[in-house]
């Protein structure tokens, strides 16, 4: 009796395992797809995905991700062969507390940017504020911006309880309080805050960063540091071995000012050993471009070396917007250009900072994950890149956004290939 009874249990198996794996979403419930993105080259690290593949969108989650899908009860077919399909992307490196405050510097000032205007037009559709805001302001933070804002905004609440109000706010120890920003993390805006910001400190010692990895272990939470100016420079080796935990980051990963701040590559363009001991610690290396934080000088010699940032990020603001950045496609182009595969390119925009923020419901397209979804062509021809400096580096290959979907819905459509022709549509008025 017991036989029969497993027998019938593990036939029954059989059948659901045929059933999962050969029946097609929607043949049998009649499911409408809203969007079906059709026979674009689909690169979806977190699932191992890197091929032609359909992907289905239903309201504002992903539905399906598969070859060939039918297009029976689909209300928007998108031909995007010949282009490559990503989860949308993450920028986990920006600063949009954009506001009128005067003196301030970035947070609620004018330095900092609304993020809108600057993310899907590059296929972002997460940004990550790099602290901003200290407990003191985060409320104002969320009101004005995060709150009307299209692009998903996360944020990284600096330690310094006034943000980044301006320099010499910056280096208040008495306004670092490890308390008041955990309490802000975890007992008020747990789905918005994700990590601990500590930056531009001008200290002797580790006092900031130490107050940030307080606040960071008592919230549960990672920290982000962008080391401040001193000299001579504090050792990062210090700080990654002593002070920082796995998981934590640290950021400004090609910046080139060895008189202000100890960078990976030494003066014979060698990677420094105990950098990629850091990084097998768990120690995470962000790009953050900006402004003044990615030279040639380092990003090269440290990428031939193996000493890849495990994140690409923008550190989004005015200072970066015109000049070597500009935007994420163009950053993403530039490891592209410099000998990454673009499955690992498209990887640190994506799963890696998706990781590190601990919120791995983004950067996928796995079924039931909520529809960013981005679109790139991949241009051909002879382009020149920028570091901050102004000194180009020459490339042959290019990222361009066509179409970017924040949960389920275009966002972006650059040369109109999600819309119909308006003569048809006329016609159909008639």
């Amino acid at each position: 009796m017991k036989k029969l009874f497993y027998r019938a249990i593990s036939q029954s198996a059989l059948v659901l395992s045929f059933i999962s794996l050969f029946w097609s979403p929607g043949f049998l419930n009649g499911q409408t797809i809203d969007i079906l993105l059709k026979g674009g080259h689909v690169i979806d690290p977190a699932n191992n995905i890197d091929g032609v593949m359909d992907v289905a969108i239903v309201k504002d989650k992903i539905y399906r991700v598969a070859a060939q899908i039918p297009e029976d009860n689909v209300t928007r077919v998108i031909d995007v062969r010949g282009m490559y399909v990503t989860p949308g992307l993450i920028d986990m490196h920006v600063h949009a507390f954009h506001g009128t405050e005067r003196g301030s510097y970035i947070a609620d000032g004018w330095d900092a940017l609304p993020p809108d205007g600057f993310t899907f037009r590059a296929g972002v559709t997460t940004v990550v504020d790099a602290g901003s805001a200290g407990w003191r302001n985060f409320r104002k933070f969320k009101e004005q911006t995060i709150d009307r804002s299209r692009t998903r905004i996360l944020a990284f609440l600096n330690i310094v309880g006034s943000g980044m109000y301006g320099r010499f706010e910056e280096q208040d120890v008495n306004d670092m309080n490890p308390e008041m920003t955990a309490y802000m993390i975890t007992r008020l805006f747990p789905d918005i805050i994700v990590g601990v910001k500590s930056a531009h400190y001008w200290g002797p010692d580790f006092t900031q960063v130490d107050r940030a990895v307080e606040a960071g272990k008592m919230a549960n939470v990672p920290v982000m540091v962008d080391l401040g100016e001193h000299h001579p420079p504090l050792s990062i080796e210090e700080l990654f071995m002593n002070h920082l935990r796995p998981g934590d980051i640290w950021t400004h990963t090609y910046a080139n000012a060895p008189q202000d701040r100890e960078v990976p590559v030494d003066e014979n363009g060698r990677v420094k050993p105990f950098i990629l001991e850091a990084q097998k610690r768990g120690i995470i290396f962000d790009v953050g471009h900006g402004g003044g934080a990615f030279h040639w000088k380092q990003a090269i010699p440290s990428i031939r070396q193996g000493f890849i940032a495990d994140v690409i990020s923008s550190d989004l603001h005015i200072g970066s917007m015109n000049s070597g950045m500009k935007d994420m496609a163009n950053l993403l182009s530039k490891f592209l250009n410099m000998g990454l595969p673009l499955s690992d390119v498209i990887r640190r925009a994506t799963l890696n900072p998706a990781r590190a923020i601990k919120r791995t419901d983004l950067g996928n397209l796995s079924p039931g994950s909520v529809a960013d979804v981005a679109v790139f062509s991949l241009r051909t021809g002879d382009f020149g890149f920028l570091d901050v400096r102004g000194t180009k580096m020459t490339g042959t290959q290019k990222l361009e956004a066509e179409l970017t979907i924040r949960s389920g819905r275009i966002v972006w459509d650059l040369n109109g290939i999600g819309s119909p022709v308006w003569n048809a549509v006329a016609a159909g008025n008639k």
